[in-house]
């Protein structure tokens, strides 16, 4: 069974019954939000407050979807980029392209009009579905990426240079083409990055979407009588997969275009949700929205909230006690994973292991693990090593890419690039990140992107990007910057207006006029200067620059 068949059975099954929510608040009347740059969900003025569509609708999109492909000459293995915030269509248009037999290519909704470029050139795109949010980004690349492609919008007032998604699947049979799928067939492709720059591109089998479907259910056992909320943005291999718990459940998703505590409160309370998956950030903005007044539980019907877990980032033990104090009667779960492996589970803590807290946790439904050191050997229980992990949702390959395959795939083992240690009581705990990635809030972000921009800056020599712990976010962007002779009087402002040019997320919350360490071979001494700005030593540095 593929999740195709998931969603067909569900349509039989549930007919009539609510599959999908989308909630946005920001339409609300008298309702107001100053919007934060980190978030991972953003809105639009025009979208409805709230839409929703049964199992059967949601399965004949999907259909005609498929069938408006299939009429174009899209076959097996040919790619379909999806290039949309979340929404009511952003589920129905994927499982059409999967339906249709191609391969699902989603793309990050905060890339540059290059990085969309490069995605589609890497995974050999051959349609692009986009949404008017995307309108100025994907015309500046029309020209180069136009011939042989096909553009559809999803929107009003489609662009001449593109085709109008909804009048023409609408105009397209609803019957399902039951195009024959394999479990070890091609199914999605899914970017990542490590601090290289651009993404790789992570192929999956249809096998991998089921395992983390059945996974999900395992880990959190959804009943069709749950609701689940789900608020980071769609194209993330995390909120996908948990989503899949409510596809094999055939219960009810809502999806909230917003993380204001009282918006996600809100949702909970209207929709019944009662699954939650939150990130740290989020967890930190309820806490304090509680603990000063602004948000009084006794305001909602929270009764039914049986669990909220965390993933996509270390976990600070006291902020789940803090949690558990004032949601005593909830379950609480982490999830580990990465694309490579399908999104988070492949290591969980489990609801069962509250006492843990602070811990990834236990190899996740039908997954290995291991820690190895530099040679590739398993340390000894409370050693510290390379995490590796196997399993049914591993990924194929990095598509076009063997050299980085075979660096990564051993022996079927994922080698992970995250350092971490098995305590005595066989739970795996991160240390640190072998690679250099700054996770802020749950969203990656690459040093070598950001400190080419800031490179080519007139007043800069060199130039370091490091992450520093944050309280909330887990990690902020902070650009180390070594001034040329001569630009002494540059100045922090100076360097934060030249930044404007970043995406916002990409741009660094905290700037030092220092030098940057490098060793004999030419590179960064990133470790180093972490240790020198990070949590104490930076307050030290910022002393002596004062």
């Amino acid at each position: 069974m593929t999740i195709c068949d998931m969603l067909r059975r569900n349509a039989e099954q549930y007919p009539n019954e609510t599959a999908l929510v989308e909630v946005n608040p920001q339409r609300q009347e008298n309702r107001h939000i100053t919007w934060r740059d980190y978030d991972l969900v953003e809105t639009t003025e025009d979208e409805p407050y709230r839409r929703e569509i049964t199992w059967s609708v949601f399965d004949e999109k999907a259909n005609r979807f498929a069938n408006l492909l299939l009429s174009r000459g899209i076959r097996k293995d040919d790619k379909v980029g999806i290039l949309l915030y979340n929404s009511i269509e952003w589920l129905p248009i994927y499982f059409g392209v999967l339906k249709s037999g191609a391969i699902a290519v989603p793309l990050n909704f905060r890339y540059s009009s290059d990085e969309i470029e490069y995605c589609i050139g890497k995974a050999d795109v051959d349609v692009l579905v986009f949404g008017p949010e995307f309108i100025g980004r994907v015309e500046e690349i029309v020209p180069r990426i136009q011939s042989g492609r096909l553009l559809f919008y999803v929107g009003d007032d489609c662009p001449t240079w593109a085709e109008p998604y909804q009048e023409l699947a609408n105009l397209c049979s609803s019957r399902d083409p039951m195009i024959p799928l394999d479990e070890n067939e091609d199914a999605a492709i899914y970017f990542s990055s490590g601090t290289t720059g651009f993404p790789k591109a992570i192929l999956h089998h249809h096998r991998s979407l089921t395992q983390a479907a059945e996974m999900e259910q395992v880990h959190h056992g959804q009943t069709h009588d749950d609701v689940f909320l789900c608020i980071p943005p769609l194209y993330h291999t995390g909120a996908k997969m948990h989503w899949f718990g409510s596809l094999i459940s055939g219960s009810k998703a809502v999806l909230l275009r917003g993380v204001n505590p009282q918006f996600i409160f809100d949702t909970v309370s209207r929709e019944r949700c009662t699954i939650v998956w939150l990130l740290v950030p989020w967890v930190q903005d309820i806490l304090t929205a509680i603990e000063n007044g602004e948000l009084r539980l006794k305001d909602y019907h929270l009764d039914q909230w049986r669990l909220m877990h965390i993933g996509a980032q270390p976990v600070p033990k006291s902020l789940i006690q803090r949690w558990l104090s004032y949601f005593p009667n909830q379950q609480y779960d982490t999830n580990y994973g990465l694309s490579e492996s399908t999104g988070p589970g492949c290591v969980h803590l489990g609801v069962e292991n509250v006492d843990h807290v602070g811990a990834i946790g236990v190899p996740g439904y039908r997954w290995q693990c291991k820690i190895v050191d530099g040679s590739g050997n398993e340390v000894q229980r409370g050693e510290v090593g390379e995490l590796c992990v196997k399993g049914p949702g591993l990924m194929e390959c990095y598509y076009k890419d063997p050299e980085a395959t075979a660096e990564t795939l051993i022996d079927g083992w994922l080698h992970t690039g995250d350092m971490a240690k098995q305590d005595e009581d066989g739970f795996y705990w991160l240390v640190d990140r072998k690679k250099d990635v700054i996770v802020m809030g749950g969203e990656n972000l690459y040093p070598v992107q950001i400190e080419d921009f800031i490179s080519g800056c007139d007043a800069v020599q060199d130039v370091a990007v490091i992450g520093l712990p944050d309280k909330r976010l887990g990690e902020i962007p902070a650009a180390v910057i070594q001034l040329k002779p001569g630009h002494e009087d540059t100045t922090v402002d100076d360097i934060n207006a030249f930044c404007m040019g970043l995406p916002r997320y990409k741009r660094p919350r905290k700037v030092i006029f220092a030098d940057v360490p490098r060793n004999p071979t030419g590179k960064i001494e990133k470790p180093l200067l972490r240790k020198r700005y990070g949590a104490e030593g930076l307050v030290a540095a910022e002393a002596g620059l004062k």
